[in-house]
């Protein structure tokens, strides 16, 4: 995905010199990189509100930090997922 990106701005004649983290700031254009932290992001923002059928989404607890300071209170809690893959594999 990343070389489409890269030979797309590079169509466009008044940057084709530059490099391509130049290009891209020339152009004001977000990394590829950047583009997939922020999707993830907001798909998780509309899990934990419930934008999504709780039904169909995954399940995401959370739980309010008492010792929250400097960020957020909301905090996501890592269940473990178990899977019994060695009935599969004999």
């Amino acid at each position: 995905m990343q070389n489409v990106q890269m030979r797309a701005t590079k169509l466009v004649n008044s940057v084709k010199h530059l490099s391509y983290e130049n290009r891209l700031k020339k152009l004001k254009l977000p990394t590829l990189k950047y583009r997939r932290l922020r999707g993830d992001m907001i798909e998780v923002f509309k899990i934990i509100h419930g934008k999504y059928d709780r039904t169909c989404s995954l399940e995401l607890e959370l739980y309010q930090s008492v010792h929250a300071t400097r960020t957020n209170s909301l905090k996501l809690t890592n269940s473990r997922c178990h899977y019994d893959l060695r009935k599969y594999f004999f």
